[in-house]
């Protein structure tokens, strides 16, 4: 069994991390590199770097945060946010990231997905999904709709169905975010990662709700994700990524444990 992973995630605007509910109300909590460097030092698995208004402010990747992070972590760490090319994808790989996630732009162009996969590996392409509960129809049957461009715009897409699109052209991993859940800290939506974890063969990282070890704990299991994205719970020291690690140990989920 693989162990389960544990991965930090840090919303940046402006070359700044901050953090909102929902994608709404983001507050400044600090400078990313920072941030990332101590996540790294308590043990992460791997940590996710969005820029969070680059693809609906169409503006270039941040190519200098990157680079200043690499240069101070020594775990995978992958980028999203404003990469529409393969030309912005080897940017970010070249820069020293070692995976990059697209989601608005593989929405627009699905090429992309495949393109990326045969340049650089699929283990490089991560299929970012922000996803809404809507009432189900006959475009969207499990009532999960993904949306793009920051969660402004509804594609008509139904999630499950675009997850299993995106695996056979290629991408390696998904990062699954339910948006009704993302910053409430009320804990991971289950049914959607249970629904996309077990109709895939690639690797479901959940993303979204985080507010206990509790949360995590059934996300792994109960939502049989294989890896939890962590933001609040550790942007506002409710917990450490060593207490996550810890607990989840104890009641007998396998992690990496560095010390």
């Amino acid at each position: 069994m693989l162990s389960k992973r544990i991965i930090p995630c840090l919303d940046v605007k402006e070359g700044r991390t901050t953090k909102g509910i929902k994608f709404k109300q983001n507050v400044d909590i600090g400078d990313p590199v920072e941030m990332g460097r101590f996540y790294y030092e308590e043990g992460a698995d791997e940590i996710v770097f969005y820029d969070i208004t680059a693809s609906n402010e169409r503006r270039d990747i941040m190519i200098d945060v990157v680079s200043r992070v690499a240069g101070e972590i020594f775990i995978p760490f992958s980028v999203g946010g404003g990469i529409r090319t393969l030309d912005d994808m080897r940017s970010v790989l070249l820069a020293g990231a070692e995976k990059v996630s697209v989601n608005s732009a593989a929405i627009k162009d699905p090429d992309i997905i495949s393109s990326g996969a045969e340049a650089f590996g699929s283990q490089c392409i991560v299929l970012g999904m922000d996803v809404k509960r809507v009432k189900p129809s006959v475009t969207i049957p499990t009532g999960y709709e993904m949306v793009i461009n920051g969660g402004r715009t509804y594609t008509g897409i139904d999630a499950l169905k675009w997850a299993k699109v995106a695996e056979g052209l290629g991408a390696g991993e998904i990062c699954l975010n339910s948006i009704d859940a993302d910053g409430t800290q009320d804990g991971y939506e289950l049914t959607l990662t249970s629904l996309i974890s077990e109709n895939v063969n690639i690797p479901v990282i959940a993303s979204g709700g985080a507010g206990s070890i509790d949360h995590i704990h059934e996300v792994l299991t109960t939502g049989r994700a294989d890896a939890a994205l962590v933001a609040s719970i550790i942007h506002y020291e409710t917990c450490s990524i060593r207490e996550i690690k810890e607990t989840l140990h104890a009641r007998g989920v396998k992690v990496r444990m560095k010390w």
